[in-house]
């Protein structure tokens, strides 16, 4: 069985499509994976919660609790190697990775991120599209390389930008998109493994 990891820092939203994906298509029957852990750098992330409720294990590794990255990162392996990991899916994990720790999963980490890469790498995508006047946004899965948002380009989403959109409103309409395409390219890259 394929084990999947997923990262997150909060609420989880793109972990639980991925959980409902992975339950409503089967992926354990049709692709031989499942997700077998979700870990999260903060004790209170809310996703926490709704992975347990999933029956999906769980685990913190606070970064507040080391010295520097190397340290955390090292941490992070650990309990990610714990499962043996097929893929380690990024999911709103909000820290950024050592060179080290991405060589380490080098062709199983992969992330999504709410712009249309290469456009507006790192963060306030949707307020930095606003304000370049942009007509599109959207969202972008990639592998994740040790230059930020970077990575070969899996699967992207376009979504209109309205007349009157603020950033919460883009972002809401992004979102909604990640949601469909991270659980799509996660299972095409376990079909093609």
């Amino acid at each position: 069985m394929k084990q999947i990891v997923i990262l997150i820092s909060g609420t989880g939203s793109n972990m639980a499509a991925i959980l409902q994906a992975a339950e409503h298509e089967r992926w354990g029957e049709r692709l031989g994976a499942r997700v077998a852990a979700v870990v999260s750098n903060r004790p209170g992330a809310e996703g926490l919660k709704q992975a347990a409720k999933a029956g999906v294990a769980t685990a913190v590794v606070d970064h507040k609790a080391f010295d520097g990255r190397e340290a955390f990162d090292a941490a992070l392996m650990q309990a990610i190697d714990a499962h043996a990991p097929a893929l380690v899916v990024l999911a709103g994990f909000m820290r950024i990775l050592t060179p080290g720790f991405v060589a380490h999963y080098a062709g199983r980490l992969v992330n999504i991120h709410p712009s249309l890469l290469p456009a507006f790498p790192g963060l306030n995508t949707h307020q930095r599209a606003l304000d370049e006047g942009c007509k599109l946004a959207g969202a972008t899965v990639h592998r994740v390389t040790t230059e930020l948002d970077h990575g070969a380009i899996l699967a992207q989403a376009a979504v209109p930008v309205l007349p009157g959109d603020t950033a919460d409103t883009l972002a809401a309409r992004v979102l909604s998109q990640e949601h469909l395409i991270y659980p799509r390219a996660i299972a095409g890259l376990l079909a093609a493994s």
